[in-house]
């Protein structure tokens, strides 16, 4: 073979190959058959010379069609065996005519007709009937009525033979070709599909966090390097898809079987930022947080999952030292501050103070109660990141607590030419902590002052909703984007228009108000539109249980 054939062409010889063999080896298994009924019944057959060579021809070109490589440029010649198939048939016909050996013509015909298209299925035909015709003379007979079947019917026959034949070739070849068709498109999206999922591979390893996906069956489907590290570098087994211990993220619970992250993953549950620690308390550990998410398919039903797991452990452990920065440092603050405040107070009410003196004190006064504030936000913040935030509950009156803060909120306000409106027109009693809700209030009025603009305007309301007294706080400020609306109320969080102004903030007020509403089981929520303000809505019930 041309050593520079392609794959295709030794595909497409191994297959020419086949047919031109099994189609010599049908007719010579025939032709044997044949020769040994003729031997059981008729065995004198065999001495009449003509009958054995012809019977001999069809061996040897059997032989032929075996030893031969029929490559796609010999396939022509290979047509040459049939022919010779045709002649050696009529001579055995003709040979011993009793036997009816015309009938195996039909062979040679099929094989002409299935491998050779048009020209094969007519060519076949022609040349059997022309065989039969052109040797009938030689009988010496005339002919009878009685040859109407070997000269007429049986040329007929295989007229219908080869035209069947033909149709049916035709047909499995176009379904052939349709099948390559397919093949070649299935092949081809198989090569995609096998690039990307390389292409997955290789982009799921470069990252940091890991990355667990799963089927509809809850078998792991894919795991990242970056989780198989964290695995091996908390002695997990080799065949473990997730850390046999987890503990909650205070660090020394262990988490239950049915909460763990990848468990409720399992179940069907989405959710975000679930945090945990691996390693025991005392020994080597990390904390992640874990995202799931739920795949669907195309009929959009339940198909997998997939987690990503993030290793925030330096987040955490910055958070805590954050955390007891602030308490250390306001704690040292607030005694001199208060010191400083209540001097202050002393100070301005002596008779002897000229005014100028009383004002310059007055703004001391002012901006040290403001640094209280942030000093004692800070305070209630490294208190509260442990669940010690108290309330001491008690009848009062919402309304009131809002006129109050409304009022201690005028100077402030009149320094910037803000214009403070009240819808309240009746007492909203509820069963609250008097000293929190006034701290809310005082935050969300604060808020409204230092982030509106020179002449605006702020509307105060306290009413009742449902069964809820609610407190509306709308102010015509710098509003807050949809996007920093989410984190508004995370601690040390501050929205971006609140970083480009001049206003000094820790971002902890809001994110404590909140929680003092969740507290008093009720919600602290906003809306807003940039460029326009903000309405900052406190809702609370209006009954609610003394808790400690």
């Amino acid at each position: 073979m041309d050593r520079s054939s392609t794959p295709q062409d030794s595909v497409q010889s191994s297959r020419i190959s086949r047919s031109i063999v099994n189609s010599q080896l049908l007719i010579s298994a025939a032709m044997l058959l044949f020769a040994v009924v003729v031997f059981a019944i008729q065995p004198d057959a065999f001495q009449e010379p003509l009958f054995f060579v012809s019977l001999l021809l069809v061996f040897v070109l059997t032989g032929v069609a075996l030893i031969t490589d029929w490559t796609p440029s010999r396939k022509p010649w290979a047509a040459v065996l049939p022919v010779l198939d045709i002649l050696a048939i009529v001579g055995i016909r003709e040979a011993q005519p009793q036997l009816g050996a015309g009938l195996l013509l039909v062979l040679p015909v099929i094989w002409l007709a299935r491998n050779y298209g048009f020209v094969g299925a007519v060519g076949g035909v022609v040349l059997a009937t022309l065989a039969i015709w052109v040797a009938w003379p030689f009988r010496g007979v005339q002919i009878s009525i009685t040859d109407f079947v070997g000269l007429v019917l049986l040329p007929l026959t295989f007229a219908f033979i080869s035209t069947t034949t033909y149709a049916t070739s035709r047909r499995s070849q176009s379904q052939r070709a349709l099948l390559r068709q397919q093949a070649a498109l299935v092949e081809s999206a198989l090569v995609r599909a096998r690039k990307q999922e390389r292409l997955l591979k290789e982009v799921l390893n470069a990252v940091e966090f890991g990355v667990i996906a799963f089927d509809d069956r809850g078998r792991a489907t894919l795991r990242n390097n970056a989780h198989e590290q964290s695995l091996r570098e908390f002695g997990a087994p080799h065949s473990a898809v997730i850390h046999p211990v987890i503990y909650e993220p205070d660090g020394t619970t262990v988490y239950s079987d049915s909460e763990r992250p990848y468990a409720r993953a399992l179940a069907g549950e989405e959710f975000e930022n679930l945090v945990y620690w691996v390693g025991s308390p005392g020994e080597t550990r990390a904390a992640f947080s874990a995202t799931a998410r739920q795949t669907k398919n195309s009929d959009g039903h339940a198909d997998g999952g997939v987690v990503v797991v993030r290793d925030v452990t330096v987040e955490l452990e910055a958070v805590r030292a954050r955390e007891n920065l602030a308490a250390s440092v306001s704690h040292e603050l607030r005694t001199p501050l208060t010191s400083i405040i209540g001097f202050l107070e002393l100070a301005v009410d002596a008779p002897e103070l000229t005014s100028e003196t009383r004002r310059m004190l007055d703004i001391a006064a002012r901006n040290s109660e403001r640094m209280l504030g942030l000093v004692t936000d800070l305070l209630q913040t490294a208190s509260d990141k442990d669940g010690s935030l108290t309330l001491e509950i008690s009848s009062c009156d919402i309304a009131e607590l809002a006129r109050q803060a409304v009022e201690s909120s005028q100077l402030a306000a009149g320094q910037r030419e803000l214009t403070v409106v009240t819808d309240i027109d009746r007492p909203a009693i509820t069963n609250a902590d008097p000293f929190r809700i006034r701290q809310v209030i005082d935050n969300l009025l604060s808020n409204a002052v230092k982030y509106n603009r020179t002449g605006g305007s702020i509307t105060v309301a306290v009413g009742f909703s449902d069964d809820s007294v609610r407190v509306d706080v709308t102010d015509t400020g710098v509003g807050v984007s949809e996007a920093d609306q989410v984190h508004l109320f995370d601690r040390f969080f501050r929205a971006g228009s609140a970083r480009r102004s001049d206003v000094v903030g820790t971002g902890l007020g809001l994110g404590i108000s909140r929680d003092i509403a969740k507290l008093h089981g009720g919600s602290l929520s906003v809306t807003s539109e940039v460029g326009v303000g903000s309405s900052f809505s406190l809702i609370l019930p209006a009954t609610t249980q003394e808790t400690a």
